[in-house]
């Protein structure tokens, strides 16, 4: 009975435990509803009275066993007006708050003192105004600051926790003189770009000078250090025999350090001018995005405007500044710029593509980012946000984890490679020929995508093509590689204009479709070093009826399908004709795509038991005399 009885109240402490925490989590949660509730806020949340907030809501993360909310990052998600009284500093237990890039205006919270776990707090570029308090101190667990880049007046905080490293209060309007911080933990400070005067206190004096720059400040001189020349202090009576050799041999060490020095400088000034001519290799390798350089950009143009830019319906809550704090590493250097896959620190991942020899102004590059962006398909790569500057253009996509078509066709063969039957190549035909035609639609039927390749097609959750990378053409500069993969999908007629319209994305689809059923790439070597590009290829090997060795011998093993195989290369054919305005459109390609074989029946057409290879020769040998 004890042990019943035991047992049984520790049941009832747990539930009680289980329900205490459970009452803190739906307070923490009503406090933020009523501060999205309060204030203006231009991208959705999917923050809701019914929804668990635990591992749902977007930029809220609770602690382990799910009783408290212990960090909010909102970062750029178009935040409008002063903070609400009473909402976040209801947040008791919350250890991050970032509220950075929005447009969020009044003065510094006064209620945020509540926050006694805060550990972290970004407020940076908004449009905060007022004095800041005067003791920070209050915050026992405060470890980073970043109050730069709003406009902020009066003095420096005199008093700061012990346990901060790093403060930034850079890009406002403070004045009075900087207030002798010493603490031991501090790394970083930023107080540049204010209305600070005096003298910098000497416990500040061991950053570097540009932390204060944008100030009338002055630093404190110290008297002069000992001579070498002079003699030790345990030597009262040198002779001056003695001082002369010594001098000498100061002079002389002298003379062999500044050669050293020299010699470092010189050293140092080729390696960094080697390693600036190999910039764009070692971009090939694992990086930062920092690295991208829109950081020292954005250093240099406070512009407020100049940030990345998210599109209506977008879910990330990231900024530039957690772009730039990405670990990344390179997926390709395409025509138009090297793309990037960025993993943030809450592990959202995404791809970064760098942009180069971008033609336009920054108005012109906002119009087409619109316009692609505006795109809404379940077969077209959605535009999340962009980035410009003077040095950078930055594009952000939703990663698509099982690599471009390009990659799982041609890529290394092995145990992991992805295996594509001829199920999964009528669907990436069909997938990528609607999103193509949708493109088309765009701008009055007008829009082109100007760079169709396969490592431009991608697979959705449906294992549906799905492309990427349209619309940069327009405000690109011409850049015609004289051989390379890309080169193998263009148009004659684009060779020799360099400009792309919608007959020539019909041709670079029509040479995708030719990848699909050869396996082939679209420029390949034959006999050594011998380059041939595939459109040639085929047309030879149709002319000879070798027809066999057209198809990718991987397709070759699947019963009942050369029908289909041939329907598609005569599809295939009529896509990358010479003349553009014999070539098809897109809208009457997907037609015939998906006539070629309902994906989602089972009724498949069958050729019944006739030989793969006649049967093929019989069909090309009637469409062999299409013209190039």
């Amino acid at each position: 009975m004890e042990v019943l009885y035991v047992f049984s109240w520790i049941c009832m402490l747990g539930l009680l435990l289980f329900q205490g925490n459970a009452d803190l989590v739906e307070e923490d949660k009503q406090a933020l509803l009523d501060f999205v509730n309060n204030i203006r806020h231009s991208r959705s949340l999917n923050w809701n009275q019914t929804s668990p907030v635990c591992n749902n809501w977007i930029g809220v993360s609770c602690n382990k066993d799910g009783s408290r909310i212990i960090s909010v990052r909102l970062p750029g998600i178009g935040l409008h007006g002063p903070i609400p009284v009473n909402t976040i500093s209801r947040l008791s237990a919350l250890q991050i708050l970032s509220l950075r890039s929005n447009g969020i205006n009044g003065h510094f919270p006064s209620d945020f003192f509540n926050l006694r776990n805060l550990s972290f707090l970004y407020l940076q570029y908004n449009n905060f105004s007022g004095s800041l308090p005067v003791d920070f101190s209050a915050w026992n667990n405060l470890t980073i600051v970043n109050l730069s880049n709003n406009r902020f007046s009066g003095s420096i905080p005199s008093s700061l926790p012990n346990s901060t490293q790093a403060l930034n209060l850079a890009n406002n309007s403070l004045s009075g003189e900087i207030p002798d911080l010493n603490l031991p933990s501090l790394q970083r400070i930023d107080l540049s770009n204010n209305n600070l005067t005096g003298v910098v206190p000497k416990s500040l004096l061991r950053f570097p000078v540009s932390v204060f720059e944008g100030n009338n400040v002055s630093f404190e001189s110290f008297p002069p250090r000992t001579s070498p020349s002079i003699a030790p202090s345990g030597n009262l009576n040198p002779t001056s025999k003695k001082s002369g050799r010594l001098g000498e041999t100061a002079l002389m060490g002298i003379i062999i350090a500044s050669c050293v020095l020299v010699i470092i400088a010189f050293v140092f000034f080729v390696v960094v001018c080697c390693s600036r001519r190999k910039k764009e290799d070692a971009y090939s390798r694992k990086l930062q995005v920092g690295e991208l350089s829109p950081e020292t950009a954005v250093s240099r143009n406070q512009d407020a405007n100049n940030r990345l830019f998210f599109f209506e319906g977008c879910s990330y809550t990231f900024d530039l500044e957690d772009l730039l704090r990405a670990s990344a590493e390179v997926l390709g250097k395409g025509t138009y710029g090297i793309s990037y896959k960025a993993v943030l620190e809450d592990t959202t991942t995404v791809v970064v593509k760098r942009l180069k020899e971008v033609s336009v102004g920054k108005q012109d590059f906002e119009q087409q980012m619109e316009v692609i962006g505006s795109i809404r398909h379940p077969n077209v790569i959605e535009l999340k946000a962009y980035y410009y500057s003077k040095d950078e253009r930055l594009m952000v996509y939703d990663y698509y984890g099982q690599g471009s078509v390009s990659s799982i066709l041609h890529g290394k063969k092995g145990e992991n490679r992805i295996h594509l039957d001829w199920d999964a190549r009528i669907k990436i035909a069909i997938g990528a020929a609607r999103g193509i035609a949708r493109i088309h639609s765009e701008n009055a039927d007008k829009f082109v995508h100007g760079n169709i390749k396969s490592s431009n097609v991608f697979l959705n959750s449906q294992q549906y093509g799905c492309v990427s990378d349209l619309g940069l053409s327009t405000i690109m500069s011409a850049l015609v590689p004289h051989i390379s993969r890309a080169a193998g999908y263009r148009a004659p007629e684009v060779t020799d204009t360099r400009k792309a319209k919608q007959p020539s994305d019909v041709y670079s689809f029509g040479v995708v479709l030719l990848e699909l059923l050869t396996g082939k790439s679209p420029i390949h070597t034959i006999g050594g070093d011998e380059f041939v590009h595939l459109v040639k290829w085929v047309h030879s090997v149709v002319r000879e009826e070798w027809t066999a060795e057209v198809f990718d011998i991987e397709l070759m093993r699947y019963p009942n399908i050369e029908e289909e195989m041939v329907e598609m290369l005569q599809i295939a054919m009529t896509c990358v004709v010479r003349m553009p305005d014999q070539r098809p459109k897109m809208s009457d390609l997907v037609k015939m795509i998906e006539n070629v074989r309902t994906i989602d029946s089972d009724n498949r057409p069958s050729s019944g038991n006739r030989s793969e290879s006649s049967t093929t020769a019989t069909m090309i040998g009637r469409e062999s005399k299409v013209s190039q």
